[in-house]
């Protein structure tokens, strides 16, 4: 089994975005076979299309800047290579902090008018997570892996640093997951 720890940064505003959608700018992830070792890495921006400007707020959040998202490929061909990478075709779990990566992955995918099946081997880290804890209280990660005695690395709100950090967390439970 292989487990794909993954982040997504995605277009963003002060409020509601315009034209109504979220679009994925950014997807990050570490695949992790099922001794907790490391196998890969996958980094790669995406050229939004629906709002291809991204706000202030969102630049100032992410530190991703125009350019990278300019000279991107848009969501369907990065998704092909990470559907590629991850070898969709072999036992994964997709693990993410929360399900806001899954729903953002699932409407890219809609508006797309791509498959999202693939989508559903997956496992919310954040819920169970607290459920190994005994704890109610969904934290965030950063608070999450300090708790841990883990320093987070890298840059907060940049997917390839985030998945990093959640896969500290994951290998540290590696056994204890239920999936």
């Amino acid at each position: 089994m292989n487990f794909i720890i993954f982040d997504l940064e995605a277009t963003c505003w002060r409020g509601h975005p315009p034209h109504g959608h979220n679009e994925v700018i950014e997807i990050g992830a570490y695949k992790i076979n099922g001794y907790g070792e490391v196998t890969g890495k996958f980094s790669h921006f995406i050229k939004p299309t629906v709002n291809p400007i991204l706000s202030d707020f969102c630049k100032s959040l992410t530190s991703i800047k125009q350019e990278e998202v300019d000279r991107a490929k848009i969501f369907p061909k990065v998704l092909d290579e990470f559907q590629d990478w991850i070898d969709t075709d072999t036992n994964y779990k997709l693990c993410c902090w929360g399900k806001f990566d899954i729903t953002l992955l699932k409407n890219d995918c809609k508006l797309h008018k791509l498959e999202d099946d693939w989508l559903d081997e997956n496992m919310n880290l954040k819920n169970l997570y607290h459920e190994i804890k005994g704890e109610h209280k969904l934290g965030g990660l950063k608070n999450t892996l300090k708790h841990e005695g883990f320093e987070f690395t890298g840059v907060h709100h940049r997917a390839i640093y985030d998945a990093e950090n959640l896969a500290k967390i994951f290998v540290k439970y590696l056994d204890e997951w239920r999936y």
